[in-house]
């Protein structure tokens, strides 16, 4: 049965819906011997990136300029993550709620490159208007929430992978697609590289920094480092889905109905409720013809369990399909609707978190400046300040030769709300690869990198970070 998600400290609220799980297979209780065997080193660089999702590719990016030797795994054909082969196409603010523009340096450089129309969203000079005639009209567009207009930009994911490839490319990162890194090289608790999957076998990439960029702490997990993979199972962003697109429709004339006929539309969702069950409202996409479904949420089920994975992505596919017809007979603008495309990876919100050297927590949302701030967060809404994020959330408490960006850092369950969005993983993800470059460029562990210098480096990477309250030394 589904229930809207009553955190009120959430500017985003959608139905979760709990699923009683499909009957599995029982397990076999055997277990077989694998041979010892040598694996070759396919590579060695200077900075390793496992993961090329938004934390991972502005890892890559950032380092790369700093002069450091990047690989790049990825295990999909394409960069962007959850933000392209995800079909997140909705990016979440990039501004806060007076509309300071804090989601900078690869983030605003990222969507900067992309063409005229392949992105919609308001304009510059509208970023935290309080007005209400254009917050009405942002709000249905995911632009305007709690009566400000945001950055809150969507995009063509096909796009945004070709501009997150060409950085890449001419930043001086070496790409390998198709490899799946699948355990980290572990030395007296320094990571000195990953083992990876491939049509070629199993494989090895050296490196002097590690970046895990995996999204769930895949590597920072295996190699033994504290973390945390509870969370609360009816929250949001404990939930899984696999998103979709459908083509041949008019937004415009759903948002109409939508906005002009509120009993009717109240009457519509009730009745998709009724015969689907598991039922979702379609959104924008950055085109009227195009529709964006972001869910149904499923609730109970865990990123880091196979069997889990593959029933999500069961029920999502059947679910596009009744989704399908229910529109098509129901929603206006849909008569003509046809299946666009679903998305290759799976919409993951929460697997781990990183015990790091420090965290983000909610005492963080008062308005605090951390004395090793790598990046700012706009907070949850507008009755809370800036977030301000410490590097020692990149860092695991006892392993050395690893940072870990994006959704899997380290920071309370309140936090990780935001934290695991697009545009915050694409400022951890910068943090990261100015860090791993400095490191790796002086042989150095990246605890031990002056912050003050990760900061510099930022700054001229064109990052937005709060003015220093006290002396930046080491993360501890």
């Amino acid at each position: 049965m589904g229930s809207t998600d009553n955190d009120t400290e959430r500017f985003f609220q959608s139905p979760v819906y709990d699923a009683e799980k499909r009957p599995r297979r029982p397990p076999s209780g055997q277990s077989i011997c694998e041979p010892a065997r040598e694996i070759p080193v396919h590579t060695r660089c200077g900075v390793l990136v496992v993961g090329g999702g938004p934390a991972g590719t502005a890892a890559a990016v950032a380092a790369a300029r700093l002069g450091a030797d990047v690989v790049l795994l990825e295990r999909y054909n394409h960069l962007g993550g959850l933000s392209t082969g995800g079909l997140v196409i909705w990016i979440d603010r990039m501004t806060d709620w007076t509309g300071r523009h804090v989601i900078r340096g690869f983030a605003e450089e990222i969507l900067d490159r992309l063409p005229a129309g392949s992105v919609a969203g308001p304009a510059r000079a509208e970023w935290g208007s309080r007005n209400e005639g254009k917050a009405a009209f942002w709000s249905p567009r995911l632009a305007a929430f709690h009566g400000i207009v945001t950055h809150s930009p969507t995009l063509d994911p096909e796009w945004l992978k070709a501009e997150s490839l060409e950085l890449a490319l001419t930043s001086g990162v070496h790409p390998i697609f198709h490899g799946w890194g699948v355990r980290p090289v572990v030395e007296d608790g320094r990571v000195t590289g990953c083992i990876f999957e491939s049509k070629q076998g199993r494989r090895a990439i050296l490196a002097k920094v590690t970046v895990d960029a995996t999204g769930d702490g895949d590597l920072y997990a295996a190699a033994g480092a504290a973390h945390d993979a509870t969370v609360k199972a009816r929250d949001i962003h404990a939930c899984m889905n696999t998103a979709w697109m459908f083509g041949g429709v008019d937004m415009a004339a759903f948002l109409e109905f939508r906005m002009e006929e509120p009993d009717q539309y109240a009457a519509f969702l009730a009745l998709g409720r009724e015969k689907l069950r598991y039922f979702e409202k379609a959104v924008v996409s950055w085109r009227d013809d195009i529709a964006l479904f972001l869910g149904p949420r499923l609730a109970g089920y865990s990123a880091l369990d196979i069997e889990d994975l593959s029933e999500v992505e069961i029920r999502s596919r059947r679910l596009m399909i009744e989704h399908l017809h229910f529109y098509r007979g129901h929603a206006p603008g849909f008569s003509n609707a046809h299946l666009l495309l679903s998305a290759p990876q799976i919409g993951v919100r929460h697997g781990r978190r990183l015990i790091g050297r420090s965290a983000v927590s909610r005492a963080d949302w008062d308005g605090r400046v951390r004395a090793d701030e790598i990046g700012v967060s706009p907070a949850p809404s507008p009755k809370f300040a800036n977030v301000s994020i410490p590097y020692g959330a990149l860092l695991p408490r006892d392993l050395k030769g690893l940072l870990a960006p994006g959704r899997h850092l380290a920071c309370d369950i309140g936090s990780h709300t935001f934290l695991r969005e697009i545009p915050q993983c694409w400022t951890t993800g910068q943090a990261a690869g100015v860090a791993a470059a400095l490191a790796a460029n002086a042989d150095r562990d990246p605890g031990d990198v002056a912050v003050a210098d990760i900061r510099a480096a930022l700054v001229k990477q064109g990052a937005y970070l709060n003015p220093q309250p006290t002396p930046a030394t080491a993360a501890g």
